[in-house]
């Protein structure tokens, strides 16, 4: 994370969205009255966004906690080595 007062990130603006964007780094524009603001890629934001949705439906998070348990249960099934997907999903 970097972070940059205003009149920095104004003078750099190019390199700053350069960083955001293609290197998945976030950006912190402190402002001189003590308030910030935060910059990240839109891909960033997207993902966060999804999660957000995600995380709101029970059932979904419901649904998300016993796969994690399946697994760690032992219970998943393994495509093998040299297993064509339309072989695996026929065994399975």
């Amino acid at each position: 994370m970097k972070t940059a007062n205003f009149t920095e990130f104004r003078q750099n603006l190019r390199a700053y969205l350069d960083r955001v964007i293609n290197d998945t780094d976030t950006v912190v524009i402190n402002r001189g009255n003590g308030t910030a603001a935060v910059l990240i890629s839109m891909d960033e934001y997207n993902a966060m966004k999804e999660t957000e949705y995600i995380m709101q439906s029970p059932a979904t998070m419901e649904a998300i906690q016993r796969a994690s348990d399946e697994l760690d249960n032992g219970k998943s099934l393994k495509q093998k080595d040299g297993e064509t997907v339309e072989d695996f999903l026929a065994r399975i």
